[in-house]
């Protein structure tokens, strides 16, 4: 199983790339970056710099959408970023949630977003694509190499991400539902004529290691509320307790008031207040070092190829080391 880490680029985007560069050290595989212009700086221009003073790592965001740049523009730079760097990108993508209604937008339609997979792949690896009608291609790329992974929740962009894209992206570490998910984005991938082991899974979640629980749960709560802007949209569109989506999943919103994003992914977030100790718990790794370990067992046999550590908290360079040294290690092949 691969590792991630999944920051925010706050300013100073020094400190970014330093962690990135210190997560290679510690055997991380992967970094990626919340992607949401108004809220964070601007991941693209990081993430060359993050390429530049690193020799493995794959860099992208967790997740991007179809909105916030025309889909020549986001291939292109993809396309660009590889050129100079050897194919080390990878394409998070969704609806769009921060990204889009802090700047007075709806999240994207699926319909919109299974096009923009196809389109901004295609065109980073050097194949025509249709934009707006338009016939275009990028005709500098050369051995261009994207994958696009799509993060979902509910059971159209779970069929959705089966269909069409090379990876799916779960942001809970809940084996219950690691386990529904990643079923219902297989049987998709296999009723499309897709081989469903060719898509790859990365659950994406809050690990925080130590005995303090309480202190834990408490840097890891934001995660809940992140999760739940998501849920609420499903609720919505399903109701509460529809057999379509788990209420495992579901049932914790009830108490929600609403979300400020100015407090958006970062811990003592007020608006979530809401999420009980159990989500934490369930949607986070949280505890010593054994508890990671067999949560992490639970899902790599569950089918996930990479964990990705989201480390918004007050111990992120504890936890980078503790899973090189102590963690890693263990599920190297």
């Amino acid at each position: 199983m691969d590792f991630g880490l999944v920051l925010q680029t706050d300013p100073p985007a020094a400190q970014v790339i330093s962690l990135m560069k210190r997560a290679e050290r510690n055997g991380f595989r992967y970094g990626w970056t919340f992607d949401s212009a108004v809220l964070w700086q601007e991941p693209f221009v990081i993430y060359s710099q993050i390429l530049a003073q690193t020799q493995r790592l794959t860099v992208g965001p967790m997740v991007t959408n179809p909105g916030t740049r025309t889909w020549e523009v986001t291939a292109s730079t993809f396309a660009t970023l590889n050129d100079m760097y050897g194919n080390r990108t990878v394409c998070g993508i969704g609806r769009g949630d921060s990204a889009m209604r802090v700047a007075g937008r709806k999240p994207n339609t699926l319909a919109r977003l299974g096009e923009a997979i196809g389109v901004i792949r295609d065109l980073a690896e050097g194949r025509e694509a249709q934009v707006d009608g338009a016939a275009i291609r990028l005709p500098w790329v050369r051995d261009g190499r994207l994958p696009v992974w799509m993060a979902a929740y509910g059971p159209k962009a779970l069929a959705l991400a089966g269909q069409k894209a090379d990876g799916f992206i779960l942001q809970l570490a809940d084996p219950y539902l690691t386990e529904w998910m990643v079923r219902a984005v297989r049987d998709a991938a296999q009723a499309a004529g897709r081989d469903p082991s060719d898509v790859k899974i990365c659950v994406a979640a809050p690990a925080y290691v130590g005995d303090d629980l309480a202190h834990a749960r408490e840097q890891c709560r934001w995660f809940g509320g992140m999760v739940g802007n998501h849920v609420a949209d499903l609720v919505s569109r399903y109701g509460e307790h529809s057999s379509l989506v788990p209420e495992a999943l579901t049932s914790y919103i009830k108490q929600r008031q609403g979300y400020d994003y100015s407090h958006h992914g970062k811990a003592g977030n007020p608006s979530t207040d809401f999420v009980p100790d159990e989500i934490v718990d369930r949607f986070c790794l949280l505890g010593p070092v054994e508890s990671h370990l067999e949560k992490l067992r639970t899902l790599r046999d569950l089918g996930v190829d990479q964990f990705a550590v989201y480390a918004m908290h007050d111990a992120r360079e504890q936890v980078i080391e503790t899973y090189g040294s102590e963690i890693i290690p263990a599920f190297q092949d």
